[in-house]
């Protein structure tokens, strides 16, 4: 069964819950480690990373990621690949993360931080066990609802395979266009970028449309931006258009 109808089978758990939890949210606000996330936050991610850190030595970060996101990200990454389940941990992340899109009962679920903390870590244990989780990810889960970070999973998400990229060597390559590409102008793009990056790397290539750019492409790679658009284009002309003249 795929995630969203689980987690529509575990609907009525997650109203009892939220109704129950409700009655409850004056003592969960009470609790000195909810009203000091941070706090939580950091300590409960330390203990989840702690057997990943523990083959520092064989498991290296692809990136260095930095700031909240970055760090939950990397403690997933290290606990996954210690534990050899990367792709398996990240397919599992992507189906929350578009659950949550699908669902708004869901998305609402994981955002709304008046749900006290003993009832978010409830429902994220029952719901993701009965869908057949792995631990690691079910416990990161688990982790993220005790420290009220439910609410960044998509960005945590997206940082978590920007690593699990990276160590495969894949480059996320975004080409914004004012149309779909043609099959054959895409592939030549894809194989000329493929040139430019060099063996060892392989070129994942995202299509976006954007009419304001007006024509020509953008390409976004490695955080770098090749602009070629017609709107760049008219924009530099006016400016070199606008510079007074100067006769000698």
């Amino acid at each position: 069964m795929a995630l969203s109808g689980r987690l529509r089978s575990g609907f009525p758990l997650f109203r009892s819950l939220v109704r129950t939890g409700t009655a409850l949210s004056q003592r969960s606000i009470a609790d000195p480690s909810f009203a000091s996330p941070k706090l939580a936050a950091s300590e409960h991610l330390r203990c989840f990373a702690t057997k990943a850190n523990e083959s520092e030595a064989s498991i290296k970060l692809p990136l260095s990621l930095f700031g909240g996101t970055g760090n939950y990200a990397s403690a997933l990454f290290l606990t996954a690949a210690k534990a050899n389940l990367l792709d398996k941990v990240e397919s599992e992340i992507l189906d929350v993360v578009e659950a949550s899109k699908r669902s708004p009962l869901f998305s609402n679920f994981i955002k709304d931080l008046s749900i006290p903390r003993e009832t978010r870590v409830k429902a994220v244990t029952e719901i993701f066990s009965e869908a057949g989780f792995t631990d690691v990810t079910k416990n990161f889960l688990v982790v993220l609802a005790e420290n009220g970070r439910l609410k960044y999973l998509e960005r945590i998400a997206q940082r978590f395979v920007d690593l699990t990229m990276a160590h495969r060597g894949e480059v996320k390559v975004i080409v914004t266009s004012v149309i779909p590409l043609p099959e054959q102008e895409e592939k030549e793009l894809k194989q000329t970028l493929q040139n430019i990056l060099g063996a060892g790397k392989t070129v994942k290539l995202q299509q976006k449309i954007d009419p304001r750019i007006l024509g020509g492409l953008v390409i976004e790679f490695d955080q770098k931006v090749l602009d070629m658009s017609i709107k760049t284009r008219a924009k530099q002309m006016e400016e070199f258009l606008r510079q007074p003249l100067h006769f000698s």
